[in-house]
């Protein structure tokens, strides 16, 4: 494994850490006439991207690396609308780091770190169209 393809994976990492704290607090956080249904998702999407920094901790310690225990920056608060457009905004995030994790896989022939990646690619897709949809966007 590449130093490159490690210190990405613990970017990868970091960045689930960082969501799924952000998404939980914006599950508790959450309040008003329309918060009840989206409390759930944000508390699924929590869940889900907690399994993805399981899954790509698991991986990186497989190839010799140490995995991050540290999160990226956390936001949250403010309204509901807000809380949406933060997530929103670190799924596009997401997306394009876990495509670019995806192409240096690929150059190193690491075909289940490709393979893990593009299974949590679409994930991050689906939680983008999620906050999408639910801002109406």
């Amino acid at each position: 494994m590449s130093k490159e393809l490690n210190d990405k994976l613990n970017q990868a990492i970091a960045r689930e850490i960082q969501v799924s704290i952000q998404y939980m607090w914006h599950h508790v956080m959450a309040s008003g006439i329309n918060s009840a249904s989206v409390k759930e998702v944000f508390e699924k999407t929590a869940i889900q991207e907690m399994k993805h920094a399981e899954a790509l901790a698991e991986r990186l310690n497989y190839l010799g690396g140490t995995p991050t225990t540290q999160p990226d920056p956390i936001k949250v608060g403010g309204t509901l609308e807000k809380m949406l457009e933060d997530d929103l905004k670190a799924e596009e995030e997401a997306i394009k780091l876990y495509k670019g994790i995806i192409d240096l896989a690929r150059k190193e022939e690491d075909h289940t770190t490709r393979k893990l990646l593009e299974d949590i690619l679409s994930d991050e897709e689906g939680h983008h169209d999620t906050f999408g949809t639910l801002l109406g966007k």
